[in-house]
């Protein structure tokens, strides 16, 4: 898959936009904007992702479902969007600009094809309601699923991150991590036995998301039994380094066969240097000329 990707790269690389996170955050920024505007005018009714309504003509639903920022409005805004700032603007660091891009409007299609999946089932099996369940269930669709796998993904790459629950308590990102994932799941098999297919799909299109991530890092080579077995055989022979001095150090994160002894690094080939990063950055990291 990291072939297919890197082929994707050479060929539309540059069409990728730098800084995206930026331009999310701007859109956010214009979603809350429109909340605050009277309720009677009801903006976020004319934006979300509702197949009914777009087939009948409205296609800037398409789109337009972008502008519902993740989470409502609140006194902890500007805190709330920049740490969504953070994590994405890090994410694209680490991954370069071509593969955020590329994992985000990813997960921006999957949420797509997630609603017309959702209404074509609806018609199967309620033909008569599938309109009126669009209309309630629709604002299942939107950024607040997308953003929680943006925050999953950084989790997986940045596991031993610490941040500030509730602005006092320090807690690893892993551990956000592990709960966002178990939360999003239990949403997932919620909306299947109530048949709420609206947030079986959304949930259940930004995991898919989320696996093909996973995959495009590198981290199921580990699994294959030939990987295995080098991995045993070079802990076997390899020798132990004077203390005081490593062998491997990582390009992107500094860690070490001392700080972790369990990880594996590898050299480049398609950087210019001898650039050695560790098994959690081999795939993803931008590439040196």
């Amino acid at each position: 898959m990291n072939n297919f990707i890197s082929e994707l790269e050479r060929k539309y690389g540059k069409f990728a936009i730098p800084n995206l996170s930026m331009y999310i955050v701007g859109l956010y920024v214009v979603g809350y904007v429109l909340q605050l505007a009277p309720a009677k005018l009801n903006f976020t009714a004319f934006l979300t992702l509702n197949p009914a309504l777009v087939l009948q003509g409205q296609i800037w639903r398409i789109i337009s479902w972008i502008l519902i920022p993740p989470s409502g409005f609140s006194i902890l805004i500007f805190i709330t969007l920049i740490f969504y700032y953070f994590v994405g603007n890090t994410m694209e660091r680490t991954m370069g600009t071509f593969r955020y891009n590329l994992f985000i409007f990813g997960g921006m299609l999957f949420m797509i094809i997630a609603a017309f999946l959702s209404y074509g089932v609806y018609k199967l099996v309620a033909p008569e309601l599938a309109d009126v369940y669009l209309y309630y269930y629709s604002t299942q669709f939107s950024t607040y699923y997308l953003q929680q796998t943006v925050f999953l993904a950084f989790a997986i790459l940045y596991p031993q991150m610490q941040v500030l629950l509730m602005f006092i308590i320090p807690i690893k990102v892993k551990y956000l991590g592990i709960l966002y994932g178990a939360v999003m799941v239990y949403d997932c098999i919620v909306g299947l036995t109530t048949q709420n297919y609206c947030i079986f799909f959304a949930v259940g299109s930004q995991l898919l998301n989320l696996l093909l991530f996973w995959i495009s890092t590198g981290k199921l080579h580990q699994f294959n039994p030939k990987e295995a077995k080098r991995r045993s055989d070079f802990k076997n022979n390899v020798r132990m380094a004077p203390k005081g001095v490593t062998r491997h150090k990582c390009a992107v994160c500094g860690r070490t066969e001392v700080t972790d002894p369990n990880l594996e690094f590898r050299f480049c080939s398609k950087c210019n240097g001898n650039y050695e990063y560790c098994q959690d950055h081999l795939f993803t990291h931008q590439h040196v000329k």
